[in-house]
């Protein structure tokens, strides 16, 4: 029997790394097979396997130096350090704990919560173009839209610009009802739902009105120059490689471009080539612009959500092409 002890610096700290009836402790033993005690600031950690004592002893430190930092600890974030551990990669913990990128309107703070999106958020930073390449649930457009907004409030940038292609929209666009804003707007929903979460309705609305925020197909950024603009480019994968590059030469002087997108979803026909693809091979050694690639352990939805993006991932590796169908000529008789 191995047996090792950690020791907390307040008991607050041990309430939150617990979690609602211990489920956090339970996800740690039930993980490396070990037995978890505590008495007043001091954990105990029993096992048979020494290494598995050592992952589960450093799985709780890392939960207690997050708590000690203020950060919230939830079963996402322990899954998370679950797998960090396990792949050698806990002292890299605290890079999760960084700066808030902003406050939503109900006062939530932003931040990164995986390495992945940390760099992802460095990136944004630092470059004038970034793109973020990545499954569902990684966070890529909810916080590109959390930068646009926080360098907006900075008065870095004058106007915030959220655009995607609407790529269903050629056959069934005309049989939507109202105007043509009224018939791209469901394709535009989930940039809407991020701004309102930042800024709330009432905010959105002014600024909306003001021409400081504008929610556009893609179709609508042809012919224009953005200057002191924060633009973003969702779902890139839908993009044509004529339509990405006219969006990339849209770029103006003092203004910055984030472009998200799945190239596991892509929704163009057959013929045609993904833009945001072409452009990650293109653009890849191009100064001022980073490529960010974000995984399956950047996830941070329900844990399925995790599992069936690994799963198809496993299944793409494995899967063997379809053959095209030959045809043969019937001989005249």
């Amino acid at each position: 029997m191995t047996e090792r002890t950690i020791n907390a610096e307040r008991v607050e700290q041990l309430i939150d790394v617990f979690g609602s009836f211990d489920e956090n402790i339970k996800k740690i033993e039930a993980e490396f097979h070990v037995r978890i005690t505590n008495r007043n600031t001091e954990l105990k950690v029993a096992g048979e396997d020494e290494e598995a004592v050592f992952m589960a002893s450093r799985a709780l430190e890392a939960l207690l130096s997050l708590a000690a930092k203020g950060e919230e600890i939830d079963e996402q974030k322990v899954r998370y350090l679950i797998g960090l551990v396990k792949t050698g990669n806990d002292d890299k913990v605290g890079e999760i704990a960084k700066d808030v990128v902003c406050v939503t309107a109900r006062g939530r703070p932003v931040k990164a919560k995986t390495i992945g999106q940390q760099k992802y958020l460095k990136a944004i930073e630092k470059n004038t173009i970034t793109i973020g390449v990545g499954p569902a649930g990684t966070g890529k457009t909810y916080l590109a839209v959390a930068e646009a907004v926080a360098a907006f409030r900075a008065k870095e940038v004058n106007r915030i610009i959220l655009t995607r292609p609407a790529v269903e929209a050629g056959e069934r666009l005309g049989f939507l009802p109202g105007d043509l804003q009224n018939k791209v707007d469901p394709y535009l929903r989930p940039l809407y739902d991020a701004l309102f979460d930042m800024l709330g309705p009432e905010t959105y609305n002014k600024y909306l009105e003001r021409g400081n925020i504008e929610v556009a197909p893609l179709a609508y950024m042809r012919g224009r120059t953005l200057d002191d603009s924060f633009i973003i480019l969702d779902e890139a994968q839908n993009t044509t490689r004529e339509q990405m590059k006219m969006f990339l030469t849209r770029l103006g002087f003092g203004s910055k471009i984030v472009i998200t997108g799945d190239v596991t979803q892509i929704d163009l026909p057959a013929d045609k080539t993904s833009g945001l693809k072409e452009a990650v091979r293109v653009l890849a050694d191009v100064e001022d612009i980073a490529i960010c690639r974000l995984t399956a352990s950047d996830v941070v939805r329900h844990v399925l959500v995790q599992r069936i993006v690994a799963a198809y991932e496993q299944y793409e590796k494995t899967r063997i092409p379809e053959q095209p169908k030959k045809y043969y000529k019937r001989s005249p008789k």
